[in-house]
């Protein structure tokens, strides 16, 4: 798991999605031919990356089910503009829901106009695995609907960034579905928490307990 501890005044912020592998803080997302690597890490068919052979990849997802540091399924989702056809997306997410729901861990989303289809499986789906829309930076419009599943948002870049749909959302979000994550910047993770310190007027050490709490209340596998 996360090694979560706090020495002296020292605190570790979780990153929730990174493509940095090396940072025992942090879940690693593999990707095709990334092998899997020896600390905390989500495994999923990004749209990107899907094709009609995806039940062999989705096999291998299968096969690492018992290594306890697969720590949530992803990323996958709904891509429009760079993916295959929505009902290929479909039939994918919806395996990996399913399998994510049996092993009692999050689904990392990536969701890039695709919110109608995100929406359509919720709606044929009336107990969906907990899913976290990984750097989110929609109209807060749409989070705000989306309340009533259990649909977290995880922050990233965005937030540095004034007036983005991310740093309002933030500010709206209620603090039990939030995460942070680097994604594929070099921004340290550090950097993201105390922007939200500042949004939020929170301390960065309470953030991260908060977002420890966040995890370990929805997830099988949990933050130590």
């Amino acid at each position: 798991m996360i090694n979560q501890n706090i020495q002296s005044d020292l605190v570790h912020f979780p990153d929730f999605h990174s493509h940095q592998k090396g940072n025992v803080f942090s879940i690693f997302n593999v990707l095709p031919d990334d092998g899997i690597p020896d600390q905390c890490f989500s495994w999923g068919i990004h749209p990107w990356y899907l094709n009609e052979n995806w039940e062999k990849e989705f096999e291998k997802i299968e096969s690492a089910k018992a290594n306890p540091n697969l720590v949530a399924i992803g990323e996958c989702g709904f891509d429009l503009i760079k993916g295959p056809g929505p009902k290929l997306q479909m039939e994918a997410f919806s395996a990996q829901a399913d399998l994510a729901k049996k092993l009692g861990l999050p689904i990392i989303l990536h969701c890039v106009k695709g919110t109608h289809l995100l929406q359509e499986y919720l709606k044929n789906h009336s107990e969906p695995p907990t899913i976290i829309w990984h750097g989110f930076n929609q109209n807060p419009q749409i989070a705000e609907k989306l309340l009533s599943f259990p649909i977290y948002f995880s922050f990233g870049k965005a937030i540095l960034k004034q007036d983005s749909n991310a740093q309002q959302y933030l500010l709206k979000c209620p603090l039990d579905r939030i995460f942070f994550e680097t994604d594929n910047s070099d921004i340290p993770i550090s950097v993201i928490y105390q922007q939200a310190s500042l949004l939020l007027g929170l301390s960065a050490g309470q953030l991260a307990g908060q977002v420890e709490e966040n995890w370990n209340r929805i997830s099988k596998r949990k933050i130590t």
